[in-house]
């Protein structure tokens, strides 16, 4: 009889930030794509991409596949972007295999701080196993050779749905235009920032605007657009009257196929929380399905945004069936920034419905059970961390002084410790 080890949130090394993670099996093997942060990091997404897999039927033993592309690979990482210097940060990726049995990474490209991230194209690299050495392939374009520019192209999310290959994308600012004439225009500086190409007028158009969830399908060489993108879900200027007002989409596509049945994993415009969208079909008829997983486990048994139980902000991932168990793959923050996220995840139920109910953050995550209740373990596997009043950072870094996850010299340990501070773990036996 095997004994396996245990495994715990985060699952991969203590000293490892792979955010925005995209779980997939291929094979035997479970593969992890995400971005790459750098702990106390700078900005998002400093590193080149790392793979970690692990045997379907041992999640406790994740091995590094080492750097499968780097920026620099990308002919686009030369240009600069104004203020922000070259695009030379690779953003969340996802992977699918073709048609002709190879792998192709689908991904984007920014400057610093998102910028110039949003009005490039989706890239694409190729290679001949899941984890291995990526090669420059192009970027989605049209049949007549130009560049699939519409709408935001941006956290690519693909599926090869029995030969058909369907891409997901899109962006949205997570709140509304303010009736405020002040914070108007800080509103209107920030999209013009972001798309300096843009007039205010396509932003804010409704018919649809260039926020939103879109989809478009792919010639077998996975770069051609057939017809023009599809809007499938709003941003939270056209929620209004849907079932997605309250959780529009704000970013992180991500597709799977469970039962017949469409699923998108999203980021919803409250930034926090992976929310999901069901359809019968690939590119229309998609209606709000829930909440799946909040990093401050907001919602759980009616909690409010100013009881979470950790400090919140970006969320991206997805899920997958792995030996036959449902997963939620997402991300926490550590030191107080939005900049060195670590990947967790927990286990999840597909009701006969269809249906996904939220699950709670823990730290025994991906381990068959709770985790056993005798030796040590890393104080930074806490699944709850607060003091009552905790920060959302968003997209950004937060300057007061909390409880929070740090690094030094390669080690993980909690700082920041003061009276009514509450250190939780779920769950042990």
């Amino acid at each position: 009889m095997t004994v396996l080890k245990q495994v715990f949130n985060p699952y991969l090394p203590l000293n490892e930030y792979i955010p925005d993670g995209e779980p997939h099996v291929f094979g035997d093997r479970v593969y992890i794509f995400g971005s790459h942060d750098r702990a106390g990091g700078e900005t998002f997404c400093e590193l080149g991409y790392v793979v970690y897999s692990a045997d379907i039927h041992d999640l406790t033993d994740w091995r590094c596949e080492g750097t499968i592309y780097s920026a620099g690979q990308d002919p686009h990482h030369t240009e600069t972007v104004k203020g922000a210097g070259e695009r030379k940060y690779l953003y969340a990726p996802d992977v699918a295999q073709g048609p002709d049995g190879r792998y192709y990474l689908y991904y984007c490209l920014s400057a610093f701080a998102g910028k110039g991230g949003f009005d490039g194209p989706v890239s694409v690299a190729v290679c001949d196993t899941p984890a291995g050495k990526y090669e420059y392939y192009g970027d989605v374009h049209y049949a007549d050779g130009r560049t699939m520019l519409d709408f935001i192209p941006f956290d690519p999310g693909v599926i090869n749905d029995d030969g058909h290959i369907y891409l997901y994308y899109g962006w949205a600012l997570p709140v509304k235009p303010a009736k405020s004439r002040m914070v108007d225009k800080i509103y209107r500086k920030i999209m013009h920032g972001m798309f300096p190409k843009k007039t205010m007028e396509e932003i804010y158009s409704s018919a649809p605007g260039i926020m939103g969830a879109n989809m478009v399908e792919l010639e077998d060489d996975m770069l051609t657009v057939k017809q023009p993108p599809k809007r499938i879900i709003p941003c939270e200027m056209d929620a209004k009257g849907t079932s997605f007002e309250g959780h529009a989409f704000f970013e992180g596509s991500s597709i799977r196929k469970v039962n017949g049945m469409y699923y998108l994993i999203y980021s919803s415009s409250v930034n926090h929380e992976l929310c999901y969208a069901v359809s019968q079909y690939p590119d229309r008829g998609f209606e709000y399905g829930g909440v799946i997983i909040s990093n401050g486990d907001i919602g759980v048994n009616g909690r409010k945004s100013k009881d979470r139980v950790a400090a919140t902000g970006n969320n991206h991932g997805s899920i997958e069936q792995i030996n036959g168990i449902w997963y939620i793959f997402y991300h926490r923050h550590t030191h107080l920034t939005s900049n060195s996220r670590q990947g967790c995840a927990e286990k999840i139920r597909i009701e006969k419905d269809g249906s996904i109910r939220q699950v709670c953050m823990t730290s025994c995550g991906l381990n068959r059970g709770p985790l056993a209740a005798r030796g040590t373990y890393p104080a930074s596997i806490a699944c709850n961390l607060t003091d009552g009043r905790m920060p959302h950072v968003g997209n950004g870094k937060c300057r007061k002084k909390k409880p929070c996850i740090v690094e030094e010299n390669g080690k993980q340990y909690i700082t920041g410790i003061h009276n009514h501070t509450l250190i939780g773990y779920k769950y042990f036996e």
